[in-house]
């Protein structure tokens, strides 16, 4: 029997590395001749990076750049095993997880430190990049991002305006006469699970804003700034931000690199698929088992195990989902070749605990679910299968 492993991570607690080795070694304590392949997967957002740089046997250039709250701050790029195609991750520059505890603040969080490192990677030679959106702390339409590539952003005054979502308000005048010219001459493919448009009420900052420290009259500040920066860019170039799907993306960066740059963006579960080579891998499998922190209704909209049931499926191998929490809706995820989804609890416990136990959690549960999937398979079967079992 062969079992592919393609977990995503368990945030707070496990990388998605982590993770797939801990399912293994709950597979094999059950089944010790299984073959088992682990294959660890990303959606765009935070792990991209190193998902598709293990995957494609690549390395990573480690920058000094500047951080969401313009602290200098380490983080990196990967390069792909094909040494040609650069992964940047805006998550290592302009995360959430950059921002100290009781410190964010998406009025003054910037993605200066995404374009810094854009910048290196040009420096470097690289001209196709795959670039992951998800897990940012801001909400400044990209504009800083944009002003690290040489873009001037300027006030009516004729000064550049400041750091932050909050400052897009001041938005007077796009100069793009010093945008870096190797934008134009590379390919950009955007990875991200988010289709929100730009502004309203499933736009950027009132759907995202909340989870980076924003209250309801931030949100409305938020939302009012980034529609006068979309009416700014359609000036300019001609494109409309406002209600472009997936223009919303990381705190209105995905409209950024839309409006700006040669791209095309796509559901991030599938350019990592493509990247890893999880198809192939699926060659001869019997069964898929994937997981993530949590699963619920929203998982459908294109989260790792979604994307990995729904490729799966298509070999017609089915999927048992493990999950750090089972949230509602998750019956839509059945008609897509899941056959279960599990949570790793297995007493009750605090979040702390849970997260601290994590390994042990997937590692047993997964131990438990092969049993009862392979136990189960046998009997509809109507034969009886030794399996070697500890």
């Amino acid at each position: 029997m062969k079992i592919v492993i393609a977990p995503d991570s368990f945030k707070g607690s496990v990388s998605a590395v982590e993770a797939a080795l801990a399912i293994e070694r709950g597979i094999l304590k059950a089944f010790p001749d299984f073959e088992t392949v682990c294959l660890p997967i990303g959606d765009g957002g935070e792990g991209t990076l190193d998902t598709l740089v293990a995957a494609t046997n690549g390395h990573t250039k480690a920058v000094r750049v500047t951080g969401p709250l313009g602290q200098q701050i380490d983080a990196e790029y990967g390069i792909l095993g094909d040494n040609k195609t650069c992964v940047i991750e805006m998550a290592t520059a302009s995360g959430l997880a950059l921002v100290p505890e009781g410190q964010l603040n998406p009025l003054k969080a910037t993605t200066y430190g995404t374009g810094e490192l854009i910048r290196h990677a040009f420096d470097s030679g690289y001209t196709s990049f795959i670039l992951a959106l998800g897990g940012s702390a801001t909400n400044d339409g990209g504009v800083g991002m944009l002003q690290a590539l040489g873009l001037k952003v300027l006030d009516e005054n004729g000064n550049e305006i400041g750091q932050g979502g909050g400052e897009l308000g001041k938005v007077h005048t796009i100069d793009v006469s010093d945008l870096n010219p190797r934008i134009r001459t590379s390919t950009f493919l955007i990875a991200s699970d988010v289709e929100n448009p730009l502004i309203g009420p499933n736009g950027a900052s009132y759907v995202f804003g909340p989870q980076k420290g924003a209250n309801l009259d931030i949100v409305k500040k938020l939302d009012t700034n980034l529609s006068h920066w979309g009416d700014c860019v359609e000036k300019v170039t001609g494109v409309r931000l406002h209600e472009l799907k997936g223009a919303g993306a990381a705190g209105g960066i995905g409209g950024a690199f839309q409006a700006f740059f040669p791209s095309n963006m796509r559901r991030g579960i599938d350019v990592v698929i493509e990247h890893t080579g999880f198809r192939k891998t699926l060659n001869g499998a019997d069964l898929v088992i994937t997981g993530e922190g949590q699963v619920d209704f929203q998982t459908a909209s294109g989260k790792t195990p979604m994307g990995v049931a729904q490729t799966a499926q298509s070999h017609d191998i089915p999927t048992i989902i493990l999950a750090g929490s089972v949230g509602a809706g998750v019956d839509v995820l059945y008609q897509y070749g899941i056959v279960s989804v599990n949570s790793i609890i297995n007493r009750p416990m605090t979040l702390n605990e849970a997260m601290e136990n994590a390994e042990k959690l997937i590692e047993f549960a997964a131990e438990q679910v092969v049993r009862s999937y392979f136990n189960d398979h046998k009997m509809q079967q109507g034969k009886v299968v030794h399996y070697n079992e500890n």
